[in-house]
């Protein structure tokens, strides 16, 4: 069952610099496997990489989707009527003139706080402008076009 330890079979004993050596090599091992485990527990530095990479997602999809709507737009309006357009330009500059009106009124009645607040929203709105304007013509078309089929 058991074989007899056969003195011609056995390997020598190893030296003192393989020894150093084969330690070397499990420590090394060792800290491979060590590594994962230390990675998975730093919770902040994986809640970081995570808020990373979800910031460049939205970043790019919001890149996206701002191209697509442009890209409506200008779809919709190049298939409209002329009265069709002339009517929206009149209503965009109604809704120009009502809001400059409203902002007036508001920046006299309303606290600072509030006024704040809307001085953040228009510089946002001014930031975005050709978004804004090509999706309130292509809606004021859209509500044109079903006001004039009903």
């Amino acid at each position: 069952m058991t074989q007899p330890h056969d003195e011609a079979t056995a390997s020598p004993a190893p030296t003192p610099k393989e020894l150093r050596e084969r330690v070397e090599h499990t420590r090394q091992e060792l800290g491979q496997t060590a590594e994962p485990p230390a990675d998975k527990t730093d919770v902040r530095a994986r809640a970081q990489d995570k808020a990373a990479e979800v910031k460049e997602q939205a970043t790019v999809k919001a890149g996206e989707l701002k191209a697509k709507a442009a890209q409506t737009a200008s779809r919709v309006q190049d298939k409209l009527p002329e009265p069709v357009k002339d009517k929206a330009a009149q209503a965009a500059g109604q809704v120009r003139t009502k809001a400059a009106q409203a902002g007036q009124l508001i920046q006299d009645k309303a606290p600072e706080p509030v006024r704040a607040q809307a001085a953040q929203g228009a510089q946002l709105a001014r930031d975005n402008r050709t978004l804004l304007l090509a999706a309130a013509g292509a809606g004021v078309a859209l509500w044109l076009l079903r006001r004039n089929r009903g």
